[in-house]
């Protein structure tokens, strides 16, 4: 089994974070209710989002140590959430073809599951993994 170094890359942490006052590079670094603050308050007014550009090593580092790596790739997993995620391609990627496609046939379960697995996703990676 590989071992727990990059399971999250800090290039990946950056892309994201073009788009960080929507919280996204935070929910990847495994920090849901910071991502769930910087969503709705546009990366704390810019300002969070800015300081965050320094924070993203240690970010990084800490996901690294914190979530199990194997057989799944937590990109991977991560970019067909953001992007493909109402269609459940993320969840057939776990191997959740039944879920997958219920998100397929409901839009994320109406949005709902899609907004969950944002919170769960490194979490349902890491089990998989484990």
């Amino acid at each position: 089994m590989p071992s727990n170094s990059d399971t999250h890359l800090k290039s990946i942490g950056y892309i994201l974070w073009i788009f960080g006052f929507t919280g996204s590079h935070r929910f990847y670094y495994g920090k849901p209710v910071s991502g769930t603050i910087y969503f709705f308050t546009l990366g704390l007014c810019g300002i969070g989002w800015l300081i965050d550009l320094f924070l993203i090593p240690g970010m990084a580092l800490a996901a690294d140590q914190k979530y199990c790596a194997g057989y799944l790739d937590y990109t991977v997993a991560w970019v067909l959430l953001t992007f493909l995620g109402f269609l459940g391609i993320h969840r057939m990627y776990m191997g959740k073809w039944l879920s997958g496609l219920l998100y397929l046939l409901t839009g994320g379960i109406f949005g709902f599951g899609y907004l969950y697995d944002f919170w769960t996703l490194n979490t349902q990676v890491s089990e998989i993994n484990g």
